[in-house]
């Protein structure tokens, strides 16, 4: 999976799995050496953006809330069997989700995404829109975007519901981003040296706006083998969010 990007990366997909809070590190893609993550509140900002998203095939990423009935993850948390999509109504966006409770419920009505089927093998169309059967969120936990590139070394953080926590929010407060690049059909990519394993799948790489409020400057889909940080689709490569 190297071969995709622009730069000589090894890299494994995010999505999420049953938790396993023993797995070796060797199984824990997208930490490294180090592991600097720590819990974080689902109920404080930027935080309460965030959502579990789960599938009834027992799938779970993670998920931002950029409009009231609109979530932003990766296309693969939807794959099924045989190269299909999951039905939307199989799909359900848990807020503020910790220990086995949350604050607010959804399920998906629809989604659109980037790629054309499950397993495209190019993760610069690694991203889907998730429209709700409801609004699920108002304005105080919507996350802004980000649609400018972010400049190479500006301040990160990322966060999500992840293979061996999942069920507490665990995040990377104090990461960079590393600058872009692209996939092996000239889509763009952002890199970034954040720690994040599987499940973090879909979860928002935060950065700065011109506003100093935290947005999401892409949408988490991959992670490096080997050592901390990994891929995101850049917000600008998405969309149009409707």
């Amino acid at each position: 999976m190297a071969l995709l990007l622009a730069t000589p990366l090894a890299l494994l997909p995010a999505t999420g799995l049953a938790a396993e809070p023993l797995l070796p590190r060797a199984q824990r893609p997208g930490l490294g050496a180090e592991d600097p993550r720590r819990p974080v509140t689902a109920e404080e900002a930027p935080w309460s953006g965030l959502a579990r998203v789960q599938t009834t095939l027992g799938g779970r990423c993670t998920g931002a809330l950029v409009g009231p009935r609109l979530v932003l993850t990766a296309a693969h948390c939807l794959a099924a069997r045989a190269g299909r999509w999951v039905r939307p109504g199989s799909v359900h966006v848990l807020v503020g989700y910790h220990l086995g409770e949350w604050a607010l419920h959804a399920r998906v009505e629809a989604f659109e995404t980037g790629a054309a089927a499950p397993a495209s093998g190019a993760p610069g169309g690694d991203w889907a829109l998730l429209r709700l059967d409801r609004d699920l969120a108002g304005p105080e936990r919507v996350l802004p975007l980000l649609r400018d590139p972010p400049p190479r070394g500006a301040p990160a953080m990322l966060g999500g519901y992840q293979q061996d926590r999942a069920e507490r929010l665990m995040a990377d407060t104090d990461c960079r981003l590393l600058g872009p690049a692209r996939d092996a059909t000239g889509r763009p990519l952002l890199r970034h040296g954040c720690s994040g394993t599987r499940g973090s799948s879909g979860a928002p790489l935060l950065t700065r706006d011109g506003e100093g409020r935290w947005a999401v400057a892409g949408v988490v889909v991959m992670a490096e083998a080997r050592r901390a940080g990994g891929i995101a689709v850049p917000v600008g490569a998405i969309g149009p969010l409707r």
